[in-house]
């Protein structure tokens, strides 16, 4: 632009001067317009670059401004998605422990009850061994003998074992089908007594703990299906057990234990019956 300025200063001087010819002065007016119009042009497009240049600057510092925001977002969003997850961390373990502590305490007032009740027995014992003493003297030495031997008969195993055991079992069961659930819980906890290895053991402590449930004594039923997945780790009641145990929590609101119990039944037997069902609770408890 400054070429252009000198150059029409040199025409002008030239103009002035007189010197010229009417042929050159026309040349050099026509010369000055053109580059008049060049000038022009470029104090143009200049001003347009100039204007360009500004609008890039103002659209860089908003997009430096929009992303500062972007990041100052993001920050909180991570300390938000720390503080939940901390916060879910430490609801979960307190809902263990609490769980834990809660079956401790059902634990401990169960063994009490157990204790009372051994108690009793053994009081009711003493009371009717008085009482046959009182009925029935010694007859002496003959009926002394008759006694040991009737003690030996009985001390015997009795044939066929396995299917008196089936056989009691069974009985016990048929009260659950006649809704007599008390007098299944007794039956059942009778025969785990007189045969605590066999193999209808763990059936017998899951039926104890559906008699419960049936009496919607649900803090007994978690405690009795708590006692087959602990004490029958390998029976084939454990699913089942954790299922009805997750749904006793969720009948008394314990929707986090419930949840809890219901997951560990899914990783543990995720091709099993009772783990289909257990998806279906989670979706009714809103997980």
């Amino acid at each position: 632009m400054r070429r252009f300025l000198s150059s029409l200063l040199v025409l002008g001087g030239v103009a002035v001067s007189g010197c010229a010819i009417p042929q050159q002065l026309e040349k050099i007016e026509q010369e000055q317009r053109r580059l008049r119009g060049e000038y022009l042009n470029v104090a143009t497009e200049e001003v347009a670059m100039r204007k360009e240049l500004e609008s890039l600057r103002s659209n860089l510092a908003d997009v430096a401004a929009n992303l500062q925001q972007i990041q100052r977002d993001l920050s909180a969003l991570r300390e938000k998605v720390e503080e939940v997850r901390y916060q879910t961390d430490r609801q979960i373990g307190k809902s263990t422990r609490e769980r834990d502590q809660r079956i401790r305490d059902l634990e401990a007032r169960a063994l009490r009850m157990e204790e009372s009740l051994k108690a009793r027995d053994d009081e009711l014992k003493t009371l009717r061994e008085a009482l046959a003493k009182v009925e029935s003297p010694p007859k002496g030495p003959q009926a002394g003998a008759g006694a040991e031997g009737a003690g030996e008969t009985a001390s015997k195993e009795p044939a066929g074992e396995s299917d008196a055991v089936r056989k009691e079992y069974e009985e016990a069961l048929k009260l659950v089908d006649r809704k007599d659930y008390r007098g299944a819980i007794a039956r059942f906890r009778e025969f785990i007594k007189k045969y605590p290895k066999s193999d209808y053991a763990d059936n017998a402590r899951y039926w104890v703990g559906e008699s419960f449930y049936a009496l919607r004594e649900f803090d007994q039923a978690i405690l009795e299906f708590d006692g087959v997945r602990r004490t029958y780790p390998n029976g084939d009641k454990v699913a089942a057990a954790l299922l009805k145990m997750g749904f006793a929590f969720a009948e008394l609101g314990d929707k986090v234990d419930a949840r809890l119990i219901l997951q560990e039944l899914i990783d543990r037997y995720p091709k099993s019956e009772e783990a289909s069902k257990a998806k279906q609770k989670l979706k009714a408890l809103g997980s």
